[in-house]
């Protein structure tokens, strides 16, 4: 969220810059660059906007991991914080290089193709797991989507903006699509790789909760059939039915196995004596 806050705008104030977009009242700030050329063009619901949207990438790829069964372990190189910068510093490339061709009045078919194949490699190179596709088609659908009530719903406010072409959808051109698309890896890799930090920051215990005991023996009922009498609590000899001497006719003796599970002493004939009583008749 606070990374997708601060960086959001910037990445925004490209297109600010290229005239890509126009805002109705910006707000500018010059920080490194000229007074011409500012660094920052933006307006108060960017970086609110991306924050938010950092949010939901980054929650949608955790969740989708487990559903997936997948991870960091799960991509081509990783989440290591190299991959992660070089995940943020591709995405902000194609940003930057989306601004500048349009700027230089390249068509927008083009920029569509160029922008497509930067995002085919950036997912493929850094994520090409099943939650990063459906994180990225999520977010390649649903971003402009919001743009489009975003341009219709703050037209003549201090927040409303439009695209300087409106392309073939009338509101933006297409290229933006894939623009949106290599948002989820760069999103997604930085979210896996703070989960992982954050794993490894908990105490052991926390991390991996204790198993319950159990005996897998007696399914953890603490007593078997008697191998005696074959669990029957009698047996026959020369005609007659004679009460098992070994289970009392109870059938049923106390597992053996369940020593080692719960630590207790095998030689303890009392205990064992005193759990027997309980067991009912």
């Amino acid at each position: 969220t606070t990374a997708g806050a601060i960086l959001g705008p910037f990445l925004d104030s490209y297109h600010s810059a290229f005239g890509v977009l126009q805002y109705d009242q910006p707000f500018s700030a010059q920080l490194w660059s000229t007074s011409s050329i500012p660094a920052l063009t933006t307006t108060w619901w960017v970086p609110l906007l991306f924050g938010l949207a950092g949010f939901i990438i980054g929650w949608m790829y955790i969740l989708l991991d487990v559903v997936f069964g997948e991870g960091g372990d799960s991509t081509p190189r990783g989440v290591t914080v190299p991959i992660i910068l070089v995940g943020i510093s591709f995405f902000t490339f194609q940003y930057w290089l989306s601004g500048i061709l349009y700027a230089y009045g390249v068509d927008r078919s083009v920029i569509f193709a160029i922008m497509s194949l930067a995002a085919y490699v950036g997912y493929q190179g850094l994520d090409a797991t099943r939650s990063g596709m459906v994180t990225s088609v999520a977010t390649a659908v649903g971003g402009p989507l919001i743009e489009v009530g975003l341009i219709t719903l703050l037209a003549g406010t201090n927040g409303g903006y439009h695209y300087s072409d409106a392309g073939e959808t009338g509101f933006f051109p297409l290229w933006i699509i894939p623009v949106y698309f290599l948002g989820g890896p760069a999103n997604g890799n930085l979210s896996r790789g703070t989960w992982n930090a954050l794993g490894k920051l908990l105490p052991q215990e926390q991390q991996q909760p204790p198993q319950k005991k159990g005996c897998k023996s007696c399914k953890d009922t603490r007593v078997v059939p008697c191998p005696n009498c074959d669990g029957v609590g009698y047996y026959m000899t020369y005609g007659r039915e004679v009460k098992c001497n070994c289970c009392k006719g109870r059938g049923l003796v106390i597992c053996r196995t369940c020593f080692s599970w719960y630590d207790e002493d095998p030689a303890d004939i009392e205990s064992i004596r005193e759990f027997m009583s309980r067991l009912p008749d």
